[in-house]
């Protein structure tokens, strides 16, 4: 029975782990599409920080990326089509995994 509850421990943690990881790299990834974004829109430094932070935040509205494309979609305007932007949500999603990784 100890092994059980071993190998219950042990997955419970990994759990843990994993979803801690899909969450910075979520995070990331809508830093660097936020920093991608301002630059369109012609912002730099504290203004393109600021605006990355409100991507990041955007996250929390619902569950997956939706809230994410309808903020910079809305945001972004005739700048970007939808397929331009579907592309880079899911290109920074694998430089943010990366970045992350890297890091660790």
């Amino acid at each position: 029975m100890k092994s059980f509850e071993e190998r219950a421990k042990a997955f419970e943690s990994k759990f843990a782990r994993d979803e801690q990881l899909k969450f910075k790299v979520e995070a990331r990834a809508n830093k660097l599409l936020g920093l991608w974004a301002a630059e369109l829109m012609d912002m730099s430094g504290d203004s393109a920080t600021n605006y990355a932070r409100d991507v990041i935040r955007s996250d929390f509205e619902e569950a997956g990326t939706e809230d994410v494309y309808r903020k910079l979609a809305g945001d972004l305007g005739d700048k970007v089509d939808e397929m331009t932007l579907r592309a880079k949500m899911e290109a920074v999603l694998v430089e943010a995994k990366t970045q992350i990784i890297n890091e660790s």
